[in-house]
């Protein structure tokens, strides 16, 4: 990791055609117009290469204006289905691919949500759906948090611990883990903490370590990581 005012290169960023965010009912990917093998390809790699995000979850696919046949809904699910994800839904614009989806049995709209009512003596649930979550003790060796938001920790991430974010990730502590912040590829993510002391930092599709001769404890300061100029920088958080 480089701190402020060195230059360098970085990652290429995933294709525009694809896009991921994190949804009240799961997953949400939405496709952009292409070619239906492109996009086939594209989406089993997305799944493969951020296989703790999606192992066991549920996706909802956005189509806009793509005409996609039962044939064609059918591979799209069993990219999925290999991978051991379920597709609940296929949002659509085109009658002939809102056809193809009722026919499998799947979602053509986003359900609606009454506001929840939560008595105030209920504690809020440590992993909750939205855009983020707030995580309460210290992560030790082993542990493993994934959230498709933002991650707040509140205590030390310990080396052998790792964070994997879809947002950012801010620690109130010591983060000597393994960090990964913009992990479906959002180079605009940025990781914050307290004392900024990784064993790998990666932000999009962009890899740090930290220098090899450290920093002395007296030195140890707040510090935000993002991406500038193509490489991962830090600097004074305030």
């Amino acid at each position: 990791m480089r701190r402020r005012d060195e230059s360098g290169t970085g990652a290429a960023s995933i294709g525009a055609t694809i896009s991921v965010k994190g949804i009240r009912e799961g997953v949400l990917i939405a496709l952009e117009t292409g070619d239906l093998p492109d996009l086939l390809a594209r989406l089993a790699e997305l799944v493969k290469g951020r296989r703790t995000f999606f192992r066991g979850g549920k996706v909802a696919l956005q189509v806009g204006d793509l005409e996609l046949t039962l044939e064609d809904m059918t591979q799209l699910r069993q990219v999925f289905e290999e991978r051991g994800v379920a597709v609940w839904a296929v949002i659509g614009t085109n009658p002939t691919t809102r056809a193809a989806a009722e026919g499998l049995d799947l979602a053509t709209t986003f359900p609606t949500h009454s506001p929840e009512q939560m008595p105030a003596d209920v504690p809020l649930p440590e992993f909750a759906s939205g855009t983020g979550i707030l995580v309460q003790r210290t992560l030790r060796s082993g542990q493993l948090v994934t959230h498709m938001g933002h991650v707040v920790i509140i205590g030390d991430v310990n080396p052998g611990a790792e964070v994997i974010a879809g947002g950012d990730v801010i620690v109130w502590g010591h983060l000597r883990g393994i960090v990964h912040a913009g992990a479906m590829g959002d180079q605009e993510r940025s990781v914050c903490a307290l004392d900024l002391s990784p064993t790998q930092l990666r932000i999009g599709n962009h890899v740090a370590r930290p220098p090899d001769n450290g920093r002395r404890s007296n030195e140890v300061r707040p510090e935000r990581a993002f991406v500038s100029n193509g490489q991962i920088v830090a600097e004074g958080w305030k």
